[in-house]
């Protein structure tokens, strides 16, 4: 007599949030354009991430395969800048520029449109195969990427294909030297072109899309963006002070005290010491 099998073992799927906590758990393996995309399920529920990734790497198999082996970075970079600008038509959305789905990397990827940080994250993607290592540029007001290159570096505005001189960067810091906050402390320009962490990257673009809803009264959209904030920046108290904030809007008062709590602490952690630096100049928030 055969013995009855037993009930197959079921898993439940991990909620949007579960799957995005788990990608930015670790700065060691944060796979930041797979976190990028995974931000856009709060408004597009069924997204197939997966997808949306392989649809990147297929965008940039097709210029590696045109790249001759033995091209200097130089060239790669012109062939590049030519595929992504030109042939593929990427460019900012001067039309719409705080449209919310400019900070939505499939949207981006479907429109070809988008902001500097999105137009970024895919640029700096696209270039990795062709053994560019272009990093990304927390700019004061507008965000770039830049290349080292032999002699220096390449800075570009993603949000036009430009490559900037050190004069025009300093013309564009102009307004923030002369803010005063500043004072006499001001960072040089090499300080301000600082290649940023994949972490610091997806918390600029969360915090762009947490001030448009949190500008539009949308506090729904902006709580599901500061559920994310607090998961990129656990140790960031005043991240949770806003999450408390929006959750006391909506009527979530236990919640909103749990979160306010979190970040009371973190505050007095933050002032002991070294944690001081968890949490990134909030100054930086454009696009």
């Amino acid at each position: 007599m055969s013995l009855p099998l037993p009930p197959p073992v079921q898993f439940a799927a991990p909620s949007a949030l579960e799957f995005f906590a788990a990608l930015v758990a670790d700065d060691d393996s944060l796979p930041l354009l797979e976190a990028a995309i995974a931000v856009a399920q709060d408004e597009m529920p069924g997204l197939d991430v997966q997808a949306a990734l392989a649809e990147v790497d297929t965008l940039a198999e097709r210029l590696c395969r045109r790249v001759p082996a033995d091209a200097a970075p130089l060239q790669r970079l012109r062939l590049l800048n030519q595929y992504f600008f030109h042939e593929l038509g990427f460019a900012g959305n001067v039309n719409d520029y705080h449209d919310p789905r400019n900070s939505l990397l499939p949207e981006v990827l479907r429109t070809r449109r988008g902001i500097p940080l999105t137009l970024a994250l895919l640029y700096i993607e696209i270039a990795r195969p062709l053994g560019l290592a272009v990093q990304g540029v927390s700019f004061p007001g507008h965000f770039l990427v830049k290349l080292a290159v032999a002699g220096g570096e390449v800075v570009i505005d993603p949000f036009t294909g430009q490559s900037l001189t050190r004069q025009a960067l300093e013309e564009r810091l102009l307004p923030f030297r002369r803010a005063p906050e500043m004072g006499l402390g001001a960072p040089t320009l090499a300080a301000w072109l600082q290649a940023a962490s994949a972490r610091e990257m997806l918390a600029r673009l969360l915090r762009n899309l947490r001030e448009i809803h949190r500008q539009a009264g949308d506090l729904p959209r902006w709580l599901a963006v500061q559920r994310r904030l607090v998961l990129v920046l656990p140790s960031a108290w005043s991240e949770y002070q806003d999450l408390a904030l929006v959750l006391a809007r909506l009527g979530l008062h236990d919640e909103a005290a749990r979160a306010l709590a979190t970040g009371e602490a973190l505050r007095t952690d933050t002032a002991r010491g070294p944690l001081a630096a968890a949490d990134p100049a909030r100054r930086r928030r454009a696009h």
